[in-house]
């Protein structure tokens, strides 16, 4: 039976398939933009505002970016890449002004629903920013029964009786953090109005009801004659509607605050006497609408959104076999993979999944290895060698972002912190100095800094990761057989990516590499421009380096490194990770800040007595062990040694009407309940907690999804503490780097490629066809190609075609079944919801066209 896996919540698999779980998609707000301009000014002398901006999945916060003060145009250019563990039908950006001693208020937002986001993919674009009100806030769904009877009366009269059974909502919003929930329920017509109410369910967003109420669709004449009925007309009738309101009970003075509304015309159930169904709940009709667009400025965003419908493993077998073998292909210009980047726009679209694909496969060293030595073969200049955004170096770059995370963390992240936090003044332009800054303590500042940098990085060689050195030992040995006459290539090849691509960007943009949370403020962003410039200098060992800067300043400065005892310190380093003989860095047992901030935990009862209550703490996480403190810096309260911890899985919401609650299982059952600030922040602690602990020898293979209160386990019911799990533990991610990627998931992303860029596929299959027969000039239109071996080429094109029709069949056949079987109505696709029926839409089309 075909197993396939779509976007939905993490876990869950169409087709009788556990494994693997389906997968989220990827959105990511790009670095250099996200800015905002013309908000409104702040009713007070000053004007200004302090902003920041959140990303939102619906009204889940799941980023925050730095705030910036005393602004009315902020400038944020923060990067944030999250999968997405959920559905959701928003992706919302709100920017806020901080209030130091009131609630920080709302200036405006920009929301973009799911279905839109392909219209904004990789596009900068300018949004208006719209009023922030209960009904531009509405989100989640209910669960409704209707039925409509007959009634006969004492008189003979036929009558008819509306009833309406609220059983439940789903996702309702959280309003100034808690969620009160009441639902009315209203007959209203022309000249009528009836409301009931149900009772409120205390802290929940998803609360339960399953009440029903009745009424009266044809009303008395007289109250006092009960058993004569006034008619209705049958017009009247057909205006008449159910309105069902969710509302928050509040305790304020400004009463209850509206949740959203759900509004039925009852002529819909003249064709059916009984309908259940869930809806979207929406806005009111009458919504604040006082505020112009315009009035509260604009934000500037650039979204990448993807989303990917993963088959079983078997499916992709003949394409991953097809990419997996470019490394052997002679030329490798007529490879599959290397005809993906020849036929994508950007190759950062193709080097991503490739990448990924090869290092799961263990393929990445003689893969960049083939096409790096085709592209040193093509280079004239031994001065230019990598320096252009090929598909090399595109590879290149994110096997360093991949595989050398944790080594920039050990390197520079100290350093980094430290220049964050004290601010020391370096700047060494003369026009840019202020007022009471000394231009030579600024320089001995950033001298000493750039020193500390230098050296760090020069010593790091032992620590370099393993697969980053087996490529730069490739880089080298091309390098220096393509150009035998320069000493110097052998260097100039490795330190145009370790130095160039990989510590100055990450110095540059520390907020980019995971190395601070947020873009630096002005002054620390210019103390690590300046430094970043020398480093790279430093690194780039170029005969004439004052002539590097087009500044004097820095050409002045520069001054200070021109000793060769730091050109000896780059070559020995370059010489260590590029040689195949070199220490493993996994024998240097040092700890690594993996991850750390602000959680809830349950208190795991190792006291016989005392309350189990939920407690803010600060957590940290190294590849030794899992700590928590009452904040950061404080003495840990409690220590768990990464060997210690069995198995990390997520905890069902019911067990504490909590979410995001995930449990860290440690030896004699004692489990540590903990609850993350959204659902992203969540699923990332669970990936590295699994991660880490991964290789322990006494990993569980079952759990219980929910916790053991009141004298049993709520999943199974079983009363002793001690009773084995009762659900299987999940796979969790593989410990080692090339394994921590999803095969199947990278092929479907290069299957999708080649199918949008289909049309340049058959045009390079004309070009190939061009060159065997034609020896003459090449056409214009083919020239923008690399074909080395027109035959070898054509066969892999008609290989790469055929198999990409293949699939691209299996997924038109995917989507027809899953349009017979989905019922429109059902809890995963409520009525209301607008990419259901544009689907419905596109396949009762293709439906037609195919008849």
């Amino acid at each position: 039976m075909r197993r396939i896996c779509h976007l939905q919540h993490p876990g869950e698999a169409q087709g009788g398939s556990t494994s693997p779980a389906a997968f989220p998609a990827r959105a990511a707000l790009p670095t250099e933009r996200g800015e905002a301009k013309n908000l409104p000014t702040y009713p007070g002398p000053n004007k200004m505002r302090d902003c920041y901006c959140t990303v939102n999945l619906d009204q889940e916060e799941v980023f925050r970016t730095k705030i910036v003060e005393k602004s009315l145009c902020p400038f944020y250019g923060e990067d944030f890449y999250c999968e997405i563990p959920r559905t959701f039908r928003h992706l919302s950006f709100y920017i806020f002004d901080r209030d130091v001693f009131r609630r920080d208020s709302i200036i405006g937002k920009v929301a973009i629903q799911k279905e839109d986001l392909q219209k904004y993919h990789n596009r900068d674009t300018w949004f208006q920013l719209q009023h922030v009100d209960a009904d531009s806030e509405v989100q989640g769904k209910v669960h409704l029964e209707l039925r409509l009877s007959e009634v006969i009366t004492d008189t003979g009269v036929v009558c008819h009786k509306l009833a309406t059974r609220v059983l439940e909502c789903q996702g309702l919003p959280i309003v100034n953090g808690q969620c009160d929930p009441y639902a009315t329920v209203t007959l209203a017509g022309p000249s009528r109005s009836e409301a009931k109410k149900t009772k409120v369910k205390k802290k929940t967003n998803n609360p339960h009801f399953d009440e029903v109420f009745y009424f009266e669709v044809t009303r008395p004449s007289s109250y006092n004659k009960k058993s004569h009925f006034d008619i209705e007309d049958v017009d009247e009738v057909d205006k008449m509607e159910i309105r069902v309101d969710l509302w928050n009970a509040s305790n304020l003075k400004f009463g209850d605050e509206f949740l959203g509304e759900l509004r039925l015309p009852l002529k819909f159930l003249r064709q059916s006497s009984s309908y259940e169904a869930w809806y979207f709940l929406q806005p009111r009709d009458n919504g604040n609408k006082s505020l112009k667009p315009d009035d509260l400025g604009s934000l500037r965003l650039n979204v990448v959104y993807t989303e990917d419908h993963v088959f079983s493993s078997d499916y992709y077998s003949p394409l991953r076999d097809l990419l997996l073998k470019s490394a052997d292909v002679e030329p490798v210009s007529a490879s599959a993979a290397h005809i993906l980047g020849e036929v994508c726009r950007e190759k950062q679209e193709a080097a991503i999944p490739l990448v990924r694909l090869f290092l799961h496969y263990g393929r990445i060293v003689p893969f960049i290895s083939a096409i790096a030595n085709a592209e040193v073969k093509r280079t004239q200049d031994p001065n230019t060698i990598f320096r252009g955004n090929s598909l090399t170096s595109k590879c290149i770059d994110e096997t360093m972002k991949l595989a050398g995370m944790h080594y920039l963390q050990v390197t520079l992240k100290p350093i980094i912190d430290e220049i964050c936090q004290v601010h020391k003044p370096c700047e060494i332009d003369p026009v840019k100095l202020k007022d009471g800054e000394n231009l030579e303590n600024n320089r001995e500042n950033l001298r000493q800094y750039v020193d500390r940098i230098f050296t760090v990085i020069t010593k790091s060689g032992v620590s370099c990761p393993t697969v980053m050195c087996d490529i730069f030992f490739s880089l080298r040995e091309s390098a220096a057989k393509r150009f035998q006459g320069d000493l110097d290539v052998r260097y100039t090849a490795v330190s145009s990516f370790i130095f160039l691509r990989f510590f100055a960007p990450a110095i540059l943009s520390p907020n980019l590499f995971q190395l601070t949370p947020h873009h630096p403020d002005p002054q620390t962003s210019r103390t690590l421009t300046l430094i970043s410039k020398t480093i790279q200098t430093l690194g780039s060992l170029s005969k004439s380096k004052s002539a590097n800067f087009k500044e004097s300043y820095m050409a002045t400065f520069y001054d200070y490194f021109n000793e060769q005892k730091y050109a000896d310190a780059v070559k020995n380093f370059l010489d260590l990770i590029s040689s195949s003989g070199r220490r493993d860095h996994k024998s240097i047992e040092q700890p690594i800040l993996l991850k750390e901030g602000f959680m809830i935990k349950r208190a795991q009862g190792r006291k016989r007595f005392g309350m189990k209550n939920f407690k803010k703490r600060w957590f940290r996480l190294t590849n030794h062990e899992f700590t928590y403190q009452k904040s950061k810096g404080d003495h840990p309260l409690c220590s768990i040694p990464i060997e210690n911890i069995l198995a990390v899985e997520r905890l069902e919401e019911e067990s504490f009407k909590m979410k995001n609650m995930f449990q860290v299982i440690q030896p004699e059952r004692r489990v540590l309940y903990i609850q993350a600030n959204n659902c992203v922040e969540a699923k990332d602690w669970i990936d590295i907690l699994t991660k880490v602990s991964q290789c322990n020898k006494k990993r569980l293979t079952v759990y219980h999804p929910s916790a053991y209160l009141n004298g049993h386990w709520l999943c199974c019911k079983a009363t002793a503490d001690n009773t084995p799990g009762c659900t299987p533990c999940t796979g969790g991610l593989p410990a080692n780097i090339q394994l921590d990627i999803d095969g199947d998931r990278e092929t479907e992303r290069i299957y999708s490629l080649f199918n949008l860029y289909m049309p340049k596929l058959e045009k390079m299959q004309e070009a190939c066809g061009s060159k065997s027969v034609y020896d003459g000039p090449e056409e214009e239109e083919y020239s923008t190609f690399i074909i080395d071996d027109p035959k070898e080429t054509y066969k892999t094109l008609k290989l790469i075609i055929e198999g990409v029709g293949t699939l691209e069949q299996e997924h038109a056949q995917y989507k027809r079944d899953k349009f017979k079987k989905t019922k429109y109505g059902s809890q995963e696709h409520p009525i209301g919801d607008k990419s259901f029926q544009t689907y419905i839409r596109q396949q009762s089309e293709i439906s037609a066209h195919s008849i």
